[in-house]
């Protein structure tokens, strides 16, 4: 094995790079539209990714004796995992269930989230301190900063956790507050 560093080793080494990163890119959005339901979209992505996998590998195995090749595949493929994730980050693709505790303002916050449009449900909770209140507020997730941003006006004490989630029935969803 060794490096290759004609102009044109050099070229086909950037595009095996940009392809990888492309592909893996590809797949870890699939990955998450599957996860979410997202049946089209994991399907487009993953007939797009399957064949640039292909033709990317072909051009490193034609060439094995390359180690730039390998290094670009390789290079590519970990670049893709983290633009990936950036990427499905930015769509904000999906729902999540937030748990707000409020040691001390959390009917104010209830209060101040429904004015804008969310629903909230109110659980009268025992934390390590005593008394607090418990809000489940289930968005999506583009407006979780929203959320975010309201409940440390409200109540800089505040507790925030998040899992994602799938609707199954009813709910809030399409007939209160639109996304923007």
């Amino acid at each position: 094995m060794e490096f290759i560093y004609t102009p044109e080793a050099l070229l086909i080494a950037l595009g095996i790079f940009l392809l990888r990163l492309i592909n893996q890119t590809l797949d870890t959005v699939r990955f998450m539209m599957t996860i979410r339901g997202r049946k089209g979209v994991a399907w487009i992505a993953g007939f797009l990714e399957t064949v640039i996998f292909v033709v990317t590998l072909s051009a490193v195995i034609s060439q094995l004796n390359n180690v730039l090749y390998i290094v670009a595949y390789s290079a590519g493929f970990a670049t893709g995992n983290t633009v990936g994730m950036w990427v499905e980050d930015r769509l904000a693709i999906g729902h999540v269930n937030l748990r707000i505790i409020s040691p001390k303002r959390g009917t104010a916050l209830a209060k101040k989230l429904r004015k804008k449009g969310y629903a909230v449900t109110e659980i009268q909770a025992r934390g390590k301190d005593g008394v607090v209140k418990l809000l489940n507020v289930s968005v999506r997730r583009r407006e979780v900063k929203n959320v975010r941003q309201i409940t440390l006006t409200v109540d800089d004490g505040a507790f925030i956790t998040s899992e994602e989630m799938r609707p199954l029935l009813r709910g809030f969803w399409g007939f209160g507050r639109q996304s923007k």
